[in-house]
């Protein structure tokens, strides 16, 4: 865990048009607690890249079509403390947290969740990282208020590139508390 970071980010959240009026409006954000999400439960945001949050309510719309019309909000979020994956000592803690994971369901004798091949369902990585929260909270070490990722995804950009179309930075924030601010996204930030 480290605030070596700067304190704030832009992050952006792709939602329904309804949606992101009400969190403008001051409403709360409803966090995530599926079972594959990839950063663990809380409320996601792609760290400054609007169009990926309108790009991602795009895709929500066709997939589960929960969403009417797509939008994305802007925040300005306060990582606090932060469990930073593009870190030495965040990957350390995940890894530790895995090895945890895994002996505790040996001697259960039941089966780590599994990732799906694509990787858009990461059944294990929530798991790992949830049992990283409740370790820390049984240990009565201070909560983490994000957890930041950086995520490889899409076609490489050109033949043998190591950079891929929809590369990002994630955060999920745990704590709303760090959730500073709402604003609406001009349109210019999304073309």
């Amino acid at each position: 865990m480290h605030k070596l970071a700067s304190a704030f980010i832009l992050g952006y959240h792709g939602c329904d048009s309804e949606d992101a009026s009400k969190l403008i409006d001051g409403n709360q954000f409803k966090p995530s607690q599926n079972d594959y999400d990839w950063l663990g439960h809380g409320v996601y945001f792609w760290e400054s890249n609007p169009k990926r949050g309108l790009d991602f309510a795009r895709q929500q719309k066709k997939r589960f079509k929960k969403i009417k019309t797509p939008a994305v909000v802007g925040a300005i979020v306060d990582l606090g403390l932060c469990l930073d994956l593009t870190t030495s000592a965040g990957i350390q803690q995940v890894r530790s947290s895995y090895t945890g994971l895994k002996k505790l369901t040996r001697v259960a004798e039941s089966e780590l969740p599994k990732n799906s091949d694509d990787l858009l369902r990461r059944n294990l990585d929530c798991a790992v990282i949830e049992f990283l929260h409740e370790v820390r909270d049984e240990a009565h070490d201070p909560p983490i208020d994000t957890v930041r990722g950086v995520f490889l995804e899409g076609g490489p950009i050109y033949e043998k590139s190591g950079f891929f179309e929809k590369t990002h930075i994630q955060i999920c924030v745990r704590n709303p508390e760090c959730i500073k601010g709402v604003f609406k996204v001009p349109a210019n930030q999304l073309n």
